[in-house]
């Protein structure tokens, strides 16, 4: 199918939107010189018009032209509105394209707009769907008392491991295999620990206040114990871990987690681990590569509470190859009697660096919209939404959701996703985000993206970083000339 698009400065919306119902589509200017298998999005002076052509079939709709801004929403209602009859499909937040919809609820509010703005502009302009309307507004009033509290001159610190067990088939992160990169951990480690300590040095100098901790991966837990103890005891040499709002470490794989390395979590100053089942169906962990049982996962679980773990998140994955909605249920039902005080479900997101190659995806996860809507279990169970945000490949453009018991929010989590301040990052693949106080300015550094890289170039790397005091410098200079 040929998308032709004329008459708009961008092409951002409208090509998004068109791929949200037909994901085959070559976007070309000008006008159309094909027959057939052709939709056109014209911007005119006074008119808008949207056409779709395929196998004989061809239906047209116009709309008076908008103003400003306002034009390309216009365009994009009335292709959403033109492909929806032409497939019958009708995505559930509508033109929506962004990774963070609660964004759009915070803006409103700041604009002076109350619920009812948000609901009326989410379904008028965005033509979202009342449940996802709702979803995003439970979602940023769990946010909007932690986003208020946030002291001034704040920043979270993310350290990444990328080893696993093994790799799953959805995975599209920077991780290797330990048992094949075996070597390259110790040394790893070992940068990783410098690093963390040259990160620690501009936080005192800056005069930051350092949030919350987040050790992810990859999963750190296949870290052997005395590995953890070296590097969390590094982060407790370096920073006061008492005045932490929150200290997260990833146990997600339970083939890689015994008690021993959960009560080194705990010993180290960890408040909130994961361990991440993605499903309690044997069949479905073996068809995603996985190297573990749902009973592995129970067993995990019961050591991270012995060794004193009060506060537990767990994973699901809706839409995973060969599972089911009753499937989906039964392991949603299965972590929510654990009681584990978060549940964060995801929808599986086709990644090109993943190994899952699966053609026509879009018909094969027709049932996965069904998969998410159980989360009302969630909310019945006395969960509720705290963080949502999607990404571009997710099955039906539907999102992830972050679910808590009151109280169990997780700040990380909520921080780097409405981006309310700098996170520095440590490990391979790691980005750190510096985001100016009071700004919207934000400037990337990036670290090497695989280990053996972020070992033999560890010290070009630490160069890169010295822009974080610039950074600052320029920021607070601005600052003193207003």
């Amino acid at each position: 199918m040929q998308l032709y698009i004329d008459g708009m400065p961008s092409i951002y919306e409208t090509e998004n939107v068109t791929r949200l119902f037909l994901r085959q589509v070559t976007v070309t200017s000008g006008f159309p010189r094909a027959k057939d298998d052709i939709i056109v999005a014209r911007a005119g002076k006074y008119r808008l018009l949207c056409a779709v052509r395929s196998k004989g079939q061809c239906l047209v709709r116009t709309a008076p032209a908008a103003a400003g801004e306002e034009q390309e929403f216009a365009l994009a209602r009335l292709l959403y509105g033109l492909l929806s009859e032409f497939t019958g499909a009708c995505p559930p937040w509508g033109v929506l394209t962004g990774v963070r919809p609660v964004r759009l609820v915070h803006e409103r509010w700041n604009r002076g707009g109350d619920d009812a703005a948000v609901r009326e502009e989410f379904r008028m302009k965005f033509l979202a769907s009342e449940q996802k309307t709702e979803l995003a507004l439970a979602t940023a009033h769990a946010q909007r008392p932690l986003m208020d509290a946030l002291p001034p001159h704040s920043c979270s610190l993310y350290i990444g491991i990328p080893f696993c067990p093994s790799r799953c088939s959805y995975c599209s992160f920077v991780s290797r295999t330990i048992g094949s990169e075996k070597k390259l951990v110790a040394p790893y480690v070992e940068k990783l620990c410098l690093e963390v300590r040259d990160i620690a040095g501009y936080i005192s100098k800056l005069g930051l206040h350092l949030c919350t901790i987040y050790i992810g991966g990859g999963t750190p837990t296949s870290l052997s114990a005395d590995e953890l103890r070296m590097l969390m005891g590094t982060v407790r040499e370096c920073f006061d871990i008492g005045a932490l709002e929150e200290y997260t470490v990833e146990a997600g794989r339970p083939d890689c987690t015994d008690f021993e390395k959960l009560a080194v979590l705990r010993e180290y100053g960890a408040t909130r681990i994961s361990i991440n089942p993605q499903t309690l169906s044997d069949e479905v962990l073996a068809a995603i590569g996985r190297k573990h049982t749902a009973e592995d996962i129970y067993r995990c679980y019961e050591d991270a509470r012995r060794a004193g773990h009060n506060n537990i998140n767990m994973d699901l994955i809706a839409g995973l190859p060969g599972d089911t909605v009753a499937g989906f249920t039964q392991s949603l039902q299965g972590v929510i009697a654990m009681e584990p005080e978060n549940i964060t479900v995801h929808t599986l997101t086709l990644k090109r660096a993943s190994n899952l190659v699966i053609d026509h995806a879009e018909d094969s996860y027709e049932d996965v919209a069904r998969m998410v809507e159980k989360n009302s279990l969630l909310t019945d169970a006395g969960y509720l939404p705290y963080y949502l945000y999607r990404q571009k490949g997710t099955l039906q453009n539907l999102e992830n959701t972050g679910f808590a018991k009151p109280g169990f929010e997780g700040r990380y989590n909520i921080y780097i996703m409405e981006e309310l301040h700098s996170i520095f990052s440590a490990g391979a693949g790691g980005v750190t985000k510096l985001l100016a106080p009071g700004t919207k300015r934000i400037e990337r550094v990036f670290n090497y993206k695989y280990p053996q890289e972020y070992i033999s170039g560890f010290d070009t790397m630490l160069k890169r970083k010295e822009r974080i005091e610039s950074f600052y410098a320029s920021h607070l200079d601005s600052e003193t000339s207003c």
